[in-house]
């Protein structure tokens, strides 16, 4: 039995150092502490040739996207449904019929541009779809949540 538990604690233990974080170059981690010091739950995650900073600030969930030389892309904010701007709801009712809206965030790019993700679910079926200020539907790819979200994670 202690051979047993030894092999488990050895598994386990190869498994976690496979699952390393994601390298993260130092000016976006200075310029993240810079931001957020008092952010808490701070997870990195490689977002194609990007790094995203997800965690939590006064009790809301919130991400930045920085490029490799700290300099920030975008910032997202997880808000209510309901504050959604008007016309959401209608486009994912006449456009996403047996869907229900389950998480919203405000987007804010670098340039000031607001964007709004509404993420839509389906059973186990969830999309991420995004509008504009005025609830008007945007060019961006769509992204199933089905999909192995890790995909980018952990890549060097």
């Amino acid at each position: 039995m202690n051979a047993k538990n030894f092999l488990i604690a050895l598994l386990l233990l190869s498994f976690t150092a496979f699952a390393q974080q994601t390298k993260v170059p130092q000016p976006a981690k200075d310029s993240f502490s810079k931001l957020y010091p008092k952010a808490t739950e701070v997870k990195w995650d490689k977002e194609n040739k990007d790094y995203e900073a997800s965690f939590k600030l006064n009790g809301k969930d919130k991400s930045v996207i920085f490029d490799s030389n700290g300099k920030v892309l975008e910032t997202e904010t997880a808000i209510e449904v309901s504050m959604l701007p008007k016309g959401v709801e209608k486009y994912v009712m006449g456009n996403f019929k047996e869907y229900k809206i389950t998480g919203a965030a405000k987007i804010v790019k670098a340039n000031g541009e607001e964007l709004y993700e509404a993420e839509v679910t389906k059973g186990k079926d969830k999309k991420d779809l995004f509008f504009d200020a005025s609830g008007k539907p945007e060019k961006k790819d769509v992204k199933k949540e089905s999909e192995n979200e890790n995909d980018e994670e952990d890549e060097d």
